[in-house]
C-alpha cells in the first residue's frame, strides 16, 4: 500500500477534520510544555513482575513516578484555557482542578483506570490526561520496548499501563502473518497470539472479519463468542496515520451498527458519535 499522509486522510474522510483540528491544538500546547525527566526504571528489578504478568506502571518494583504527569497534565488544561479555547468543558475543568490542591497526585491513579478525582467532564480530562502523559512517560517507555522480550508477554493486556488494546496490525513475515496490538492511551504496541480473542481469549474458532472498502487497509476483527472487536490495520508503513485511533473513529461507529462492542476505553466521546440502543 501507497504512504499515506495525514492531509490524504483527512481529504478522504472530511468529517474528521474537526478531530484532526483539536488533537493538532493540543499536540501543539503540549509541545509547548517543559517535560520533566522521567527515571527510567532498573529492568532487573523489574523482571519478575514482568514474568508475572504485572504492567510497567503499576509494578512496585518498577516504581514509575506519575506524580509528574500529573503536573504536565494541569499544565496542558491551564495552557490550553490560557488560549481562549473553544473545547467544550475545558473551563469548567479547568476550575475544579484548580480547587484540588492534590490533583497532581490524583490524576495518576487517574490514568490508570481509577476514580480518584472527581471533576466536570472526566472525558476530556482523560483525553488530555494521556495526550500530555504520554508525552513524559515516552522514554521509558521506548527504553521498555527495546528491553522486554515479546514472548515472555503474550497478553490481552497492554505491558506497560494495562489498559486492553484499542487496534490491532498484521504484519507478514518470513514465519507468517504476526499480530501487534496496539494501546489507545500509553501508544504501548505488544505482540499477541494471531488465533485468541484478546477480550475473551478464546481461540479463532469464533472470530470473523468485516472488510470496509476504501478504508486503507483497516477492516474490523471481532470475536463472535464475546462481540468484542479490534480495528485493524493489515499492512505496514502507515501506522502514524492508521494506528492513531481517532482516525477510525467512523470503523467505531460502523462496528456499533453491526451490534459489535468497544471492550478497550476510548480517549474520545464515542456516545456522541452513535445512538442509544433500545
Amino acid at each position: 500500500m501507497s504512504q499515506t499522509s495525514l492531509e490524504t486522510w483527512l481529504a478522504a474522510h472530511p468529517f474528521l477534520r474537526p478531530l484532526a483540528q483539536l488533537t493538532a491544538g493540543v499536540d501543539r500546547a503540549a509541545g509547548e510544555i517543559e517535560i520533566p525527566r522521567i527515571r527510567i526504571p532498573s529492568w532487573e528489578e523489574y523482571a519478575a513482575d514482568y514474568s508475572d504478568g504485572v504492567p510497567l506502571l503499576v509494578s512496585s518494583a518498577a516504581a514509575v513516578d506519575l506524580t509528574p504527569a500529573g503536573r504536565v497534565v494541569l499544565a496542558l488544561v491551564e495552557r490550553l484555557g490560557s488560549a481562549d479555547s473553544s473545547i467544550p468543558g475545558l473551563a469548567r475543568l479547568a476550575a475544579g482542578l484548580r480547587q484540588d490542591p492534590q490533583a497532581h497526585g490524583r490524576l495518576a491513579a487517574f490514568l490508570l483506570g481509577e476514580e480518584s478525582i472527581d471533576v466536570p467532564s472526566p472525558g476530556l480530562l482523560r483525553y488530555l490526561g494521556w495526550a500530555a502523559a504520554a508525552r513524559y512517560l515516552a522514554p521509558a517507555v521506548g527504553a521498555f520496548a527495546s528491553w522486554r522480550d515479546e514472548d515472555r508477554w503474550q497478553r490481552r493486556y497492554c505491558p506497560a499501563c494495562g489498559a486492553l488494546p484499542a487496534m490491532a496490525q498484521l504484519v507478514g513475515e518470513e514465519t507468517g502473518r504476526v499480530r501487534w496490538l496496539s494501546c489507545g492511551l500509553c501508544r504501548t504496541r505488544w505482540r499477541y497470539a494471531r488465533t485468541h480473542c484478546p477480550f475473551c481469549e478464546v481461540d479463532a474458532h469464533r472470530a470473523a472479519t468485516v472488510t470496509i472498502e476504501g478504508e486503507g487497509g483497516l477492516r474490523l476483527d471481532y470475536c463472535e463468542s464475546c462481540k468484542g472487536y479490534l480495528k485493524t490495520y493489515d499492512g505496514r508503513g502507515n501506522e502514524a496515520v492508521l494506528l492513531a485511533d481517532w482516525t477510525s473513529l467512523h470503523l467505531d461507529v460502523a462496528a456499533h451498527d453491526r451490534g459489535l462492542q468497544r471492550k478497550a476505553v476510548s480517549l474520545y466521546e464515542l456516545g456522541a458519535l452513535v445512538p442509544a440502543r433500545s
